[in-house]
């Protein structure tokens, strides 16, 4: 089966986001002065072929663990879906 794997990468909250920090100034800057907090993260889709979708989820994790996010600064919030 082929599962589709959502991946949204932040920053943690602890951690100064400065193009965060920039559009929110933009934003600001152009009349929004309501944008209180702006975080920038990736978001990543990667479609991956597994038996189930428990298997798909930690394929995923484990790339998630070993790539695609830095622990030390960084969270990630994974959902896999059916395609």
């Amino acid at each position: 089966m082929v599962f589709k794997a959502n991946i949204k990468v932040l920053l943690k909250k602890s951690i100064f986001d400065p193009q965060g920090a920039t559009i929110k100034h933009s934003l600001n800057t152009i009349g929004f002065e309501n944008a209180e907090e702006v975080r920038v993260g990736k978001y990543l889709e990667l479609k991956i072929t597994a038996p189930d979708r428990a298997t798909a989820e930690t394929q995923a994790r484990e790339m998630c663990e070993k790539l695609l996010y830095n622990p030390i600064i960084e969270i990630y919030d994974l959902e896999i879906v059916d395609i």
